[in-house]
């Protein structure tokens, strides 16, 4: 693979996509990478917007997917590949340069033993929406995952991507970390996520669930987070969509937990104890949004009190429904993105 370029096949689950995916298959086209080197799988949930119109402008190959779900939309897209690489990418991702994937890909091509490559960060724009450079600020969609110190990005208020106890060796241009899928993870696989293709070869579930698939893995790992971003404009400004995404997150916790071999809910109660009394006290929010702003200002920070005030709502309630077997599947039969 270090001598020639490798074929990379873009999977993207949509559905109802159509006001976010132009500008993601824009930036993919305008690689510098080979053209002939880049394949496009749209996996399509049966959108009823001009999601498929725009997906064939740009010479996308159009899979269906009866199961609707993200999760679901990706394992039919990698049993579907047959390239060297492939790059799990949302439609609301966008690439931030043209030599985005010829620098993700090096780490692949340094390192024979590393499985995948993943963006550090989220990419800061100053003109984004106000969600948006939340969560870039962050480094999480979920602020949860910031205070249980379970992140996977970096933001303003750590120096490095994670908080756990992972072995890195540095790199000018990435990081080379090795996990022990026996411990817990970094929630690596989503949101430009490169995976060599070897990883799927005996894939057969109708679901993949981002770090499932490491987790699986019984030698130690390696994987490398590259020093660079990937734009998500994750809700933008809108926080009725914010409500809508922590619901079906939380909801989908639960529901989709028997098809799981990664025990999200397993083992966190001290995690979720530490998260619930951090937004009860009420102090620690303003204290991590005060300190944000000094070291990058922005008043998307002080989004911070009222989305963690949201997500343990949206948590606490799927919880109890769960535990009174109330709770059911998102319906995702009107959802748009």
């Amino acid at each position: 693979m270090a001598s020639s370029k490798p074929i990379i096949e873009f999977v993207i689950p949509t559905l109802n996509s159509a006001r976010v995916l132009k500008h993601c298959l824009q930036s993919i086209r305008a690689q510098t990478y080979p053209k002939n080197k880049i394949q496009i799988l749209i996996i399509d949930g049966g959108s009823t917007d001009d999601t498929i119109k725009i997906a064939s402008k740009y010479h996308a190959k159009i899979i269906s997917n009866p199961l609707k779900t993200a999760e679901a939309g990706k394992a039919i897209g990698v049993k579907n590949t047959h390239g060297d690489l492939i790059a799990l990418i949302d439609s609301d991702n966008i690439l931030p340069s043209k030599q985005w994937l010829s620098t993700m890909i090096k780490p692949l091509q340094d390192h024979p033993k590393c499985l995948g490559s993943e963006p550090w960060s989220y990419t800061y724009r100053p003109k984004g929406g106000i969600i948006e450079r939340y969560s870039s600020l962050t480094g999480v969609n979920d602020p949860y995952t910031l205070i249980a110190g379970n992140f996977d990005r970096i933001n303003y208020l750590n120096k490095s991507w994670t908080n756990l106890p992972i072995k890195i060796v540095d790199f000018p241009s990435y990081q080379l970390a090795i996990l022990d899928p026996k411990k817990l993870m970094p929630t690596i696989g989503a949101n430009g996520t490169i995976f060599r293709k070897q990883i799927f070869t005996h894939f057969t579930d109708n679901y993949l669930f981002d770090i499932d698939v490491l987790s699986k893995l019984t030698q130690p790992i390696y994987f490398a987070k590259v020093k660079i971003g990937i734009v998500h404009t994750f809700c933008e400004s809108s926080l009725n969509k914010f409500i809508r995404k922590q619901n079906r997150r939380s909801t989908d916790l639960y529901t989709y937990r028997h098809l799981r071999s990664y025990p999200l809910t397993q083992n966190h109660l001290r995690s979720t104890i530490f998260f619930t009394l951090y937004v009860i006290l009420i102090i620690p929010m303003f204290y991590d949004s005060l300190r944000g702003f000094v070291k990058k200002p922005d008043l998307a920070w002080f989004l911070h009190p009222l989305l963690c005030l949201i997500t343990l709502y949206c948590y606490g309630i799927a919880t109890i429904k769960n535990y009174f077997h109330l709770l059911k599947p998102i319906n995702r039969k009107q959802w748009q993105q």
